[in-house]
């Protein structure tokens, strides 16, 4: 046994578990592909300013969670907590938006990082897919986003989810609402931290998880009660585009998210069955992020879904991910000349697009059927000294156990006659 374990709050995926992860991947990536998205892959460490000033230096991302290090160099770096800055950053330094194709739509998928107390569904490494679309202020994209990951969800079978949405207001409207916020805050009974972010950015408090602070919340200003004519309108747009699109959501006036970024349009996936971290995913619209890393003004929008929490919502439905057996085929060697013919078939089996195995190790006859039966093929390819002699091989249909023996040459013919 290896001395060496996984760090604390990581996991491993290993199969035949992994299959689902990527088969979760795959289902909220497919309907980006066919709805302009195109794929981004940034580093997975970035500049520890890139974070303080995007995601925002109150938040908790950046002061408890943020892996962050020094190089030799003298650089000051930080492994990625979430991707949007990233990707904004990425696309800002490619001049994509000077394309003349606004907007920009990106999709990606990597592992991030956050040191946080480990429990089931929050891990310091986890899994995202996410889109981005930079460069458009327009109430469909907004929905479109939404639209897209409620599709991803329910292709995978997921029903007892919810979309939580809100608004937080832009430029305009916001400060006049913070002021307020404040004022209700400045009386309430908070420890120092919780009080110090009142100054800083006080939406982050109604955020805190705490039950000490909720109750305290009770009364509280909302922002909808503040919201521009502007405002509004476009997020009455954004609530009509997607009930018309048929998508069914909750509005919820105490739903900030927790990074500053946000404006306007603001939006979390809920699943009730995971317990305490019931999030499964969320975005918001970003008009302001690309002038905050120093870029011009760029109006986005985009989200980010959790694969693991995808699949332990998935769990909790009682949802099993239809993933393709990695194996059709096992061919099944006994005797050198066989090792040679079958490893050559397998070879061609493989190239046209038939997923197929071999028995490695010189096993016998027993071992390497058990090796066939592990492997979930439908069918098994035979052969000894025999067979060959005789122009031949057996093939073994491993959910009836039919055998019939085919011709060494038409083997490739008859599986893919079989598997269609």
């Amino acid at each position: 046994m290896s001395t060496f374990k996984a760090p604390k709050g990581t996991y491993d995926l290993i199969p035949p578990d992994s299959a689902a992860y990527l088969a979760v991947r795959e289902a909220i990536a497919a309907p980006l592909r066919t709805s302009g998205y195109g794929y981004i892959e940034t580093p997975g460490f970035e500049s520890v300013e890139l974070f303080a000033r995007g995601v925002g230096e109150s938040t908790d991302i950046v002061t408890k969670e943020m892996y962050a290090f020094e190089t030799k160099g003298g650089d000051r770096l930080a492994l990625r907590p979430e991707g949007t800055a990233s990707v904004l950053r990425a696309a800002l330094e490619a001049n994509l938006h000077k394309a003349g194709n606004l907007p920009v739509k990106l999709w990606y998928s990597g592992s991030y990082y956050r040191y946080e107390r480990p429990q089931k569904g929050r891990y310091r490494h986890f899994s995202q897919v996410g889109a981005e679309a930079i460069g458009a202020e327009d109430p469909a994209l907004d929905a479109e986003l939404i639209i897209l990951a409620d599709q991803a969800y329910r292709s995978l079978g997921l029903r007892e989810f919810r979309i939580l949405l809100n608004s937080l207001g832009d430029t305009e409207c916001r400060p006049v609402y913070r002021a307020a916020l404040q004022d209700f805050l400045r009386a309430l009974d908070l420890d120092e931290d919780t009080r110090r972010r009142i100054d800083i950015n006080p939406l982050r408090v109604l955020d805190d998880k705490r039950e000490s602070v909720q109750k305290q919340l009770t009364g509280a200003p909302l922002l909808r009660d503040y919201l521009c004519d502007a405002c509004k309108a476009y997020h009455e747009e954004v609530r009509e585009l997607i009930t018309a699109a048929g998508v069914a959501f909750e509005d919820d006036a105490r739903l900030v998210r927790g990074l500053d970024y946000y404006t306007r349009t603001t939006f979390e996936f809920v699943h009730d069955g995971l317990g305490a971290q019931s999030a499964v995913g969320g975005g918001g619209r970003y008009d302001g992020l690309s002038e905050m890393i120093g870029g011009p003004a760029l109006p986005s929008v985009g989200w980010a879904l959790g694969v693991d929490r995808t699949v332990l919502a998935l769990e909790a439905e009682g949802i099993t991910v239809d993933v393709p057996a990695p194996t059709s085929v096992f061919a099944v060697p006994l005797g050198e000349e066989a090792r040679r013919v079958l490893f050559a078939k397998v070879t061609e089996l493989r190239k046209v697009g038939i997923a197929a195995d071999f028995s490695y190790g010189a096993k016998g006859l027993k071992g390497a059927m058990k090796n066939a039966h592990r492997s979930g093929a439908r069918y098994t390819v035979v052969a000894g000294e025999r067979d060959l002699a005789e122009g031949v091989v057996q093939l073994k249909d491993m959910e009836s156990g039919e055998q019939a023996a085919i011709g060494v040459n038409e083997i490739v013919a008859e599986l893919e006659a079989r598997l269609g």
